[in-house]
């Protein structure tokens, strides 16, 4: 009762500001149904569903080859019994060192915490606090055919 996908390949950003690129891996993802044995005998008896969720899982890095800092991030997927949805922890290094300079914690769709090499702690981001901004993108005729949105305008529109 669930889907996963493995992303493959990377990604990178660029920040114009500092003249900084950034290759990143991304983590797997899962859609969920069911969570528990219980919910699967009840499924089964009963053809009761659980609440769906998307969740991600795995392991992913950042890094700047210029600064030569880098980061590991883990996606925790929630435990078949107990635990939490959408954990994450991370590192972040400064170049040519081992030990991580700052370490941290939360949910990737809520609140995570830093803890710095120095003992400091800090609420690193909330994420339920960030504006939503909307995303720029260019009018479908201006797409190449091949283009994700262009690509895939059909499937969108028979979706909604």
């Amino acid at each position: 009762m669930s889907i996963g996908v493995h992303n493959i390949g990377q990604g990178c950003v660029t920040c114009l500001d500092h003249d900084e690129h950034y290759i990143l891996t991304f983590p797997n993802g899962y859609g969920r149904q069911v969570n528990s044995l219980i919910d699967i005998f009840i499924f089964n008896a009963m053809s009761i569903l659980t609440v769906p969720w998307i969740e991600l899982g795995g392991e992913c890095s950042i890094s700047c080859s210029k600064t030569g800092y880098n980061a590991s991030i883990v996606f925790h997927t929630k435990p078949f019994y107990g635990g939490k949805k959408h954990r994450v922890t991370a590192e972040i290094f400064s170049p040519n060192d081992k030990k991580p300079f700052c370490s941290i914690e939360g949910e990737w769709n809520g609140v995570m915490y830093a803890k710095y090499s120095t003992g400091e702690n800090a609420v690193f981001i909330d994420t339920k606090k960030m504006p939503t901004i909307k995303k720029k993108v260019r009018k479908l005729e201006d797409q190449d055919d091949f283009e994700s949105r262009c690509l895939w305008k059909d499937v969108t529109y028979n979706l909604k």
